[in-house]
């Protein structure tokens, strides 16, 4: 199983806070959710962080079986769909967005 990240790499437009969130919420999500192959999908928003860290206001965590699902999405219609409208989204934010894939190992805990 892999996951892929799109990290929002610093931070939405003072007074913004609200209609960044129900913008993702309402316009993105049902678009996300919709990635052929994705298994789960989830918008994390940055709240605290260590003193000195880089700021993240928000990162979208998308799951697939494999690589293969993964790069079905990314060439469907739907992920360039979505991608137009986060165009929009990023009127509110100052920063970059960035992606990453990381492979999952789980361990339960003792």
């Amino acid at each position: 199983m892999i996951i892929r990240y799109a990290l929002f790499e610093g931070e939405i437009h003072p007074g913004q806070e609200s209609e960044f969130r129900r913008f993702v919420r309402e316009r993105l999500v049902p678009l996300w959710t919709q990635f052929p192959g994705a298994e789960e999908v989830r918008v994390l928003d940055g709240t605290t962080r260590d003193e000195g860290a880089p700021v993240y206001a928000m990162a979208l965590a998308i799951r697939y079986p494999d690589m293969d699902a993964c790069n079905r999405a990314l060439q469907s219609d739907v992920r360039f769909q979505s991608r137009d409208v986060t165009g929009d989204l990023l009127k509110m934010f100052t920063g970059r967005v960035h992606h990453h894939v990381f492979e999952v190992n789980e361990y339960a805990p003792a």
